[in-house]
């Protein structure tokens, strides 16, 4: 059964910094390309950023240069490190693992970017 234990999310002021964490049990997370989604209210739910269990990484163009996705295999965590953030990074955060036959979620955890 697969699990996922995220954390990090919480209240911050534009322009603060978060790092989410979601550690999976369950899979053989190595094999897994590992993910970041988010859904704000009254939107759909959208790409944040993916790695690849070789390190490669793909991001939203409106998170490019501030946020930084990174994982361990070791420990079956992914990282989200959050900089600079903005009002409209307000959501919450779903973490993500799928291969071409599976795919996985997290129960998501909440950001809110606000002063």
């Amino acid at each position: 059964q697969v699990q996922f234990v995220e954390s990090g999310g919480g209240l911050v002021q534009p322009g603060g910094s978060l790092r989410l964490s979601c550690a999976a049990s369950g899979i053989m997370f190595s094999s897994y390309v590992m993910g970041w989604y988010r859904q704000a209210p009254g939107k759909q739910r959208e790409l944040v950023a993916t790695i690849t269990s070789g390190g490669l990484t793909n991001y939203a163009d409106s998170v490019k240069g501030r946020f930084a996705i990174s994982r361990d295999n070791a420990k079956n965590t992914v990282y989200l490190q959050m900089n600079n953030l903005k009002p409209e990074d307000t959501a919450v955060y779903y973490c993500n693992a799928r291969t071409i036959i599976h795919s996985a979620w997290g129960q998501g955890t909440q950001v809110t970017v606000s002063s």
